[in-house]
């Protein structure tokens, strides 16, 4: 049994959206070539963004999956309490509960073995987001 630890942090800070990061996380994972089958558990280390996996090929998905999120958990609610870091942040929270902060993919002679059309998104929920850290756990044989 092998088991590989590490924290990446994106390259860039991502603006409000849905974005397409499979490669980003392929790119930092050199240690899961020496795994024939296991798990590898991506947190994200944040309470205003999420992951998920969905469509890898056609934008208008992400750009639907924002509006849709956008419509479901509107912004500048009387309810909202929690308002000193602006607008668009409670709002985050919840939508960042909605999808979670965490995904575990099986790993296949050495790569991830996700669908033909899916790909590892990161949700942004913030307007201006800073850079997001990511812990990843590879776990196998």
């Amino acid at each position: 049994m092998k088991i590989y630890q590490k924290e990446i942090v994106l390259k860039k800070a991502y603006p409000r959206g849905f974005h397409l990061i499979t490669q980003e996380i392929i790119s930092n994972l050199e240690e899961i070539k020496n795994i024939n089958a296991g798990i590898c558990h991506i947190f994200l280390m944040h309470t205003s963004a999420s992951l998920c996996i969905n469509e890898n090929a056609d934008p208008n998905v992400r750009r639907d999956f924002l509006n849709f999120t956008n419509r479901l958990v509107p912004e500048n609610e009387s309810y909202y309490t929690h308002i000193l870091e602006g607008s668009d942040d409670m709002p985050a929270h919840i939508k960042s509960s909605l999808y979670g902060n965490f995904l575990t993919l099986p790993i296949k002679n050495g790569s991830l073995h996700l669908g033909i059309w899916q790909g590892i998104y990161l949700c942004e929920h913030r307007d201006f987001s800073s850079n997001r850290h990511i812990f990843i756990t590879i776990i196998g044989n």
